[in-house]
């Protein structure tokens, strides 16, 4: 029986985001403390600050390190467990209590300090260990490791839209906005990076021709995804949804104005998410949800809905890794000449035979292959996702 790995305290040292304020008088400590009360809170025993004024601190922090994740060492017996309902900025994040109630919370600065390679260092869905500091007020003293997570790149850094879920339905119109295989294919490699079920969820079908879905329908049960045809509005569907989404914690997510909102009001309709039509110029869904939020269902498990996404990048990427996020090119990838076939102008490709034998749909190597001839563009940077332009024939 293997050993559990035993965590282990070290100390690493942590730089203050700069340009957060202007530069304070030299060694003015008791003015200081006069104007930032939070910031004589971090000063304990296990940290330490040096450096003179706030461009040039840097902080010694105690971390637990077990091997995978780096944590800040806090003392647990004195903090409260919590999930993050909703994150607006670092100074108004919703906390639901295991134990009781809500609290109203902000983030220790260090902890969003250490939080280098991300945009947001508090996310709906974390689980995190909070200090109740009385009258539903509160502060986040660590984020405990995520999984389940769904992220895109933004502004060049890693923007997680939720943590902790178990499956993501990608909502997709057949119209209004049109229909866009290639997107859903990208929110598909981004649920199989993060480690979650994908869900492919067809909408508003009064608008389409259903035997033409067919195709798109097909392609993605073959490959074991659920495909679930709905209509907000007449109520298709909406049952299978529902009994998809009982016990489970799941994110809706998709382009803006295919009606993520509309499917969560039909399936409980008590939620009153608000709900917009697309764009009578452009033809482009309106952003109507502003914050991603994890909300309670009546029947057990919780649903998240975000804001709208029109284009996505994933996070974290390499080139080779892209067929590996293409579940059907699995058993080819095997099969070619070359080890580092990239499977579009190679001899002796498993993949592009299996392309022409029709075990893989020509709409998902359509997929792969505009993923990675735009990344052959941008070396050295996170796969660039661009909105596809065809619509369903």
């Amino acid at each position: 029986m293997a050993k559990k790995k035993r965590k282990s305290t070290r100390k690493i040292r942590v730089e203050f985001k700069k340009n957060r304020q202007k530069r304070t008088r030299f060694q003015d400590l008791t003015q200081q403390s006069r104007d930032d009360i939070e910031q004589v809170e971090d000063l304990e025993t296990g940290e330490r600050l040096s450096g003179k004024g706030q461009l040039s601190r840097y902080r010694t922090v105690l971390t637990d390190d077990d091997g995978d994740n780096v944590l800040r060492s806090v003392d647990e017996s004195t903090c409260l467990k919590g999930r993050v309902l909703k994150s607006i900025g670092a100074n108004n994040v919703s906390v639901q209590l295991e134990s009781r109630g809500h609290l109203s919370c902000t983030v220790r600065r260090v902890v969003r300090t250490m939080s280098r390679d991300g945009r947001n260092a508090v996310v709906a869905g974390d689980h995190v260990l909070v200090t109740d500091l009385g009258d539903g007020a509160g502060v986040i003293e660590r984020v405990e490791p995520r999984t389940g997570t769904l992220t895109r790149v933004s502004r060049n850094q890693a923007h997680v839209i939720v943590a902790n879920v178990d499956q993501a339905v990608i909502v997709a119109s057949v119209n209004e906005p049109p229909l866009k295989p290639g997107l859903i294919d990208r929110f598909l490699c981004s649920t199989e990076k993060g480690g979650i079920q994908g869900i492919v969820c067809l909408n508003k079908i009064d608008l389409g021709n259903r035997v033409q879905l067919q195709r798109i329908a097909g392609q993605y049960a073959r490959l074991g995804y659920k495909v679930v045809i709905t209509n907000a509005l007449s109520g298709e569907g909406i049952d299978e949804m529902r009994r998809l989404l009982t016990g489970k914690e799941t994110v809706f997510t998709g382009q803006s104005g295919v009606g993520k909102s509309s499917l969560l009001n039909a399936i409980q309709p008590e939620l009153g998410q608000l709900t917009a039509t697309i764009s009578g110029d452009t033809k482009k869904g309106r952003h109507t949800t502003r914050v991603t939020e994890l909300i309670a269902l009546k029947g057990g498990g919780w649903v998240v809905d975000t804001p709208g996404i029109r284009q996505l990048q994933l996070w974290d990427v390499l080139i080779e890794e892209v067929e590996g996020l293409f579940i059907e090119f699995r058993p080819f990838v095997a099969r070619c000449r070359f080890p580092d076939c990239s499977h579009i102008h190679e001899s002796g490709c498993g993949v592009k035979s299996a392309l022409e034998a029709g075990f893989i749909s020509p709409l998902r190597y359509q997929s792969y292959e505009r993923i990675v001839l735009n990344e052959n563009k941008h070396q050295r940077k996170p796969s660039t996702m661009i909105e596809d332009d065809f619509e369903i024939e």
